[in-house]
């Protein structure tokens, strides 16, 4: 995974990088459990090519469904590997399920 994807350990620290960020955010969630491993993997991959394609117009959390219940909830995430794009601290796009590079890319070419 690329060394430009924040991984913040708790709420706090979401709100905080959230808060603070100056670009468009691209938080993803990401679950431990057997079932979200293999899915969640997928979307590291997926995110951190675009977070390196996209280093300084874009940020990009990895976030711990189980470390950040609070994160998770605030965004209505239902489960692993969905993320949501923020702008200026607005949704304006989300997805659940495997997603790819190709799919990221249309959704920031409108923001950015």
């Amino acid at each position: 995974m690329a060394n430009r994807v924040h991984r913040p350990r708790e709420d706090a620290e979401v709100d905080f990088i959230l808060r603070m960020s100056e670009v468009p955010v691209l938080a993803y969630f990401i679950g431990t459990w057997p079932k979200a491993i293999e899915p969640s993997r997928a979307m590291d991959l997926v995110v951190g090519a675009v977070a390196d394609e996209y280093a300084g117009r874009l940020a990009a959390v990895r976030i711990d469904i189980t470390r950040c219940p609070a994160a998770t909830g605030r965004y209505g995430i239902t489960g692993a590997s969905s993320y949501v794009l923020l702008k200026e601290g607005q949704t304006v796009a989300h997805g659940t399920g495997p997603t790819s590079t190709g799919e990221i890319r249309e959704l920031l070419e409108g923001l950015l």
